[in-house]
Parts: structure tokens; sequence; C-alpha cells
């Protein structure tokens, strides 16, 4: 299922960082700060699939030198405090190619140079190889101060700013957000992110009616684990796999997450269980079923365990499948069975049918016991039964239920501990 992430961090020479060590480790290269006389050297780090540097138009030419860059950022810093670079972590879909993954990532770094005028760095990493095979995800550092033809010059304030640095980052979000969504679209994928906090969903989710998704996101945010329960739980898993059984938390943290998932996956398959019954139900009345055949469609629809890319996304390729009824897989019929040219047939037809080896059994035992009725001619008899003779014996019920409210009306009446 694709997940949404967004993390801005910042790199700040007071917790001892610099942006060349940071950009050398996310691209595995080695780069050489000029400032402190130190080299970087991560050459033999592993699962970086692709690295690139988007920059504004009138950029200087070294601008393209990802260790002339990033000196030249250090350089541009005098300060012992100051914020030498900023990190924007992304979580790319698992749903999507690595050629989309990315385009929208390229996107995502042209629109931060279009907006701010920084320099960007890209490193797009693959899953870790003990870790969640799904969680491909880039690392994009950009600088803290625009650069112009003459270099590096004005600081980007109005991310500094507390009063516009939120809204900036989250209007940044909505364009991740906004870039995932249509590409999981283009590749004909159902499932969205959002980029909004799970308070905000769930009241947008009230508003529009949807009671299902509201209290779904009724829950706390998930809880992080942290580098060291994040490695001890990766090491539990591959082990897990390596030995056939199942996945076992081995940290508290590890067990709180794990269950907050298996409750979200739950209630997520219930949620596309009600809504393939809801959609057959609502296909099966506009062929012209009745509520009792629609409503077993519906319900074989729900049960049903067939799930994964092979199930057809078409409602009416599932209902043929569900109802028997002709399709493009349909096999051949046996001898003695329904042939092409015979006319199709409603469910209470092949109900009937099915029940007919009943009839004769039901006659046998009704000699014995005083010609009690098959299984198939009471079915027949609810079946064929006219909507008014079903309404004039309700009738009866229906006036000894008034006459019992009445009466209970009246000795409301004839109790003063009652009467008010």
């Amino acid at each position: 299922m694709a997940s949404y992430h967004l993390s801005v961090k910042t790199i700040k020479r007071s917790a001892g960082r610099t942006a060349t060590a940071a950009a050398a480790y996310r691209v595995g290269e080695r780069i050489e700060c000029q400032r402190e006389g130190r080299i970087h050297d991560y050459t033999r780090k592993q699962g970086i699939e692709e690295t690139f540097i988007v920059a504004p138009e009138d950029a200087p030419e070294w601008a393209t030198d990802r260790s002339r860059l990033w000196n030249e950022a250090e350089a541009s810093e005098t300060r012992r405090n100051s914020v030498t670079a900023r990190e924007w972590e992304l979580a790319l879909p698992s749903e999507i190619s690595a050629e989309d993954r990315s385009r929208i990532t390229r996107q995502f770094a042209e629109e931060l140079v279009s907006r701010y005028g920084v320099a960007v760095d890209v490193a797009i990493h693959a899953p870790h190889r003990e870790g969640d095979q799904r969680n491909h995800h880039a690392h994009v550092l950009t600088s803290t101060r625009k650069l112009e033809a003459e270099g590096f010059t004005a600081k980007t304030r109005v991310l500094d700013s507390a009063k516009t640095g939120g809204v900036e980052i989250e209007q940044m979000r909505g364009v991740w957000a906004e870039l995932q969504n249509r590409a999981l679209e283009r590749v004909g994928e159902a499932e969205r992110v959002d980029h909004r906090s799970l308070e905000k969903q769930r009241e947008a989710a009230q508003e529009r009616g949807d009671t299902l998704s509201a209290e779904a996101l009724d829950r706390d945010p998930e809880l992080k684990l942290g580098p060291a329960a994040n490695s001890m739980e990766r090491r539990a898993k591959a082990m897990a796999e390596r030995e056939g059984r199942e996945y076992v938390p081995v940290t508290e943290r590890g067990a709180v997450v794990h269950a907050a998932r298996q409750a979200r996956a739950a209630f997520r398959e219930m949620r596309e269980r009600l809504e393939l019954a809801r959609e057959t139900y609502g296909t099966a009345r506009e062929e012209g079923q009745g509520r009792v055949s629609a409503g077993l469609a519906a319900l074989r629809a729900a049960t049903s365990k067939e799930r994964g890319p092979r199930a057809s996304n078409d409602i009416r390729e599932r209902l043929a499948r569900i109802t028997g009824r002709d399709g493009p897989d349909r096999e051949e019929p046996e001898r003695g069975g329904q042939s092409d040219e015979e006319p199709k047939r409603s469910v209470q037809e092949r109900l009937r049918e099915a029940l007919d080896k009943d009839q004769g059994a039901g006659r046998d035992a009704g000699a014995e016991e005083g010609e009690k009725p098959s299984i198939r001619e009471r079915l027949d008899d609810v079946l064929n039964k006219p909507r008014e003779r079903l309404e004039i014996e309700d009738e009866p019920e229906r006036d000894r239920e008034i006459e019992n409210e009445r009466e209970i009306d009246r000795e409301i009446d004839r109790d003063p501990g009652l009467s008010h």
C-alpha cells in the first residue's frame, strides 16, 4: 500500500555536521571538505540507484560539480552555528517503476529550484537488503542560500522564519503528494497518498459522509521505531523469513507498531470487501435481479478469497464469475449442461433446478409423514407468494402490536407515578 512520508531536516554546524559530509554520504562519493581539511569517502556505500543535481538556469558552471558546489556552500557561511544545507527525505511509491520514481523526484527537485532559487542535490536509494523491500526513498539536499550567476547570495529566509517556514513546507508536502498520486494514477493504481494530518483527513471524511474512512482515521499516529529498534526488527523479520515462521516483534516499540499495522490491514480488507459487496449488489439490481438474488451475489463477492493482481477490476466480470453467467473465461459446457444457444437463466431458476433433486425425496417422505411439502415446494411458495398476500398476513401481527401499545398507554395513565 502506498504511504506518504516527507520530512525536512537541517545540516547545522552546531551539531558537528557539514554539507560536504552529508552530500558525500548520500550519493556515495569522495568529497574533500576544504574548510575542515577532511576527506569524506563513502564510495563503498551500496544501494544508491541514481544521483543528479538540479540548479537554477543562471547558476555558475561549477554548480554541477558536487564537490565544488558544497564546498562553496560551506564557504558562504561564516558563523559557528550556521545552517549550511537542508535535507528533504522522501518516500517513493513501490507501485511505480524506477523510471517513474526518478521522474517524480526530479520534478520535485525542479519545483524547489523554481520556488526558492536553491541548488538541489538528489540521491535515490533502494530498499535496505534486510528491510522492507518497498522502502524506496530519496534524499534531496538543498542549499540554504539562493544560487545565482555570481554564486550563493541571499538566505532563503522564507523557509527559516517561524511564521512562513511551516506554511511553505506544508505546501511542498502537498506538491509531493500530488506528484505521487499522478504517477499512481498513470499506472492504474487505485491507492492514493495524503499529506494531511490524520485529524484533517478525518474531518474531511466526516464532511463528505464517509463514516468508514473517518473511523479508520480515528487513531494515533504510528509510533516511530528509531534506528536501534528498527535495526533489531529488520533482523528479526529476516530470520523469521529464513526459518519459514511468522515474524514476532522483539522490541516493545516493534510490537506496538506491528499490532497497529495488522489492525489497519484488517480494517482495510474489511472495507474493500464491503465496497465490493455494495458494488456487486448495485450492479446485480441494474441487471434486473431481485433483492434476494442480488444480496446473495453481494455476500458471495464479499466472502470470496480471490485477491491479487489477477483479480479483475471490472465489477461486471466479477459478478459474472460469482453468479456463474457467461464470461470471457468461461469453460465449455459439459455434456447435458446449458449450451451457448440456450437462453440465460435467472438465479431463481438455477436455484430451483439445483433443488429439483430434493423433490423426489420430499415426496417419499411426504407419503410417510402426511404429505409434508418438500424444500423446493416451500421455496416456491415463498418466492412466488404475491406481495399483497405477504402484507395481508402481516396485518394481524401489526394489529396485535398496536393493541399491546395501547394497553401499555392505558396502564401508564392509571399510574400517577408514571403520568408525568
